[in-house]
């Protein structure tokens, strides 16, 4: 007997095995869609909790075109993806979002640089490095106020330097070029503190944008992050959320886009683009009527998205980073202490193994104010992480 195609759901690929793409499965169970994944192994986070697993790699043709086989649509984890391979899975008729031509946005910062000041949106001053001639002119530039970064590949604090002097600017562009590594700078800004602005756009150009948020980081990594962001006026929230909503329809973006800010004395300055569901955005699985994982989804898919209503007046987020010792009572026993203590808060793991500093999963909270909300998150991933109350 023949399948009923009238009742089939979309089938939907996510090139990538780490935890994004293991909460993007949660909700694609909800809305019933069949779902895959390229996984470069099977002890990853994702390919823990999907059925349907390609192994392999997502930098080779052959096994990005094995996995996307019989797709409605090809989203992503990461933006590593070659753009070549991702162009060639279009021109063969494959729905990919974001597609390669907004994707190298986030994929190259240079690009994303010289983009984002061509369509008016703020960034640092900035220029192309590709000598130690060049690092020397640009330190003159900016009076020694030098950020130099990593034009592919760096996140979470990687790839990202910021020399004391004219000499190991000099130096280190030198050392960096000659292991092949493209290389420009930015004018280090003085930011007061970092708050991200998400939206999601699908295919057909409706946009939805979530609340500001505020993220905190510890050592290059988003630590926390409290919505709304407490402290802005109603025109700054609006401010930023349109901008964000601007970057996504002139850069074409299909999908989650976080844009992170810098916020200074004199508004603010973007600091980062990602594609795909976000740290930040972890909050919006209690905080908001549509989470960034079933958005993005819906997203990718072309229909209609989301509302992105706050449920509580505030949302906080706390990442349970690894920390320097793991402990010895067994991470069940501490979920369970803190579900004990904290009915209130919700607890995602990741499947993922002790490591200092790894992600390991993050604890949201919903309250009456971020200060309490917080209190609360931060206590719980406290626990988890160190099997102690702070």
């Amino acid at each position: 007997m023949g399948v009923n195609n009238q009742h089939a759901l979309p089938t939907v690929v996510i090139v990538g095995d780490g935890q994004l793409a293991r909460m993007m499965h949660t909700e694609a169970i909800e809305l019933g869609l069949t779902t895959r994944v390229l996984a470069g192994t099977s002890e990853a986070s994702a390919p823990q909790v999907f059925r349907n697993i390609e192994l392999g790699d997502y930098t080779s043709a052959a096994d990005l075109e094995k996995a996307v086989r019989g797709a409605d649509a090809v989203t992503f984890d990461h933006e590593h993806v070659p753009n070549e391979h991702a162009q060639a899975l279009i021109d063969s008729g494959v729905t990919v979002e974001p597609r390669p031509a907004a994707l190298i946005y986030a994929q190259d910062k240079l690009e994303q640089r010289t983009k984002l000041s061509a369509i008016g949106a703020p960034v640092p001053e900035f220029a192309p490095i590709a000598s130690a001639e060049d690092a020397r002119a640009f330190w003159d530039r900016v009076d020694g106020a030098v950020c130099l970064k990593a034009t592919r590949g760096g996140y979470d604090g990687h790839g990202v330097w910021f020399p004391d002097s004219v000499e190991e600017f000099a130096s280190l562009t030198d050392d960096l070029l000659a292991k092949g590594t493209p290389l420009y700078a930015e004018r280090k800004v003085a930011f007061q503190r970092e708050l991200s602005a998400m939206v999601a756009r699908n295919r057909s150009g409706e946009v939805r944008a979530w609340p500001v948020v505020e993220s905190i980081q510890s050592d290059g990594v988003c630590r926390v992050a409290i919505s709304p962001a407490p402290g802005l006026t109603d025109a700054q929230s609006q401010q930023y959320r349109d901008l964000a909503v601007r970057i996504a329809e002139e850069l074409d973006v299909t999908g989650v886009l976080a844009v992170e800010l810098f916020e200074t004395a004199d508004g603010v300055v973007v600091n980062e683009l990602a594609m795909r569901p976000h740290n930040t955005g972890h909050w919006t699985q209690q905080g908001s009527v549509t989470n960034q994982f079933e958005q993005h989804l819906r997203a990718v898919l072309d229909w209609p998205l989301g509302a992105t209503d706050l449920l509580a007046p505030a949302t906080v987020m706390v990442n349970t980073l690894g920390g320097e010792t793991d402990p010895e009572m067994p991470m069940r026993e501490r979920v369970a202490a803190v579900m004990r203590r904290y009915p209130e808060a919700k607890i995602h793991l990741y499947g993922k193994d002790w490591r200092p500093g790894r992600k390991m999963g993050h604890v949201n909270v919903t309250g009456d104010t971020a200060e309490a909300a917080r209190a609360v998150a931060e206590d719980a991933a406290h626990f988890i992480v160190n099997a102690e109350w702070k």
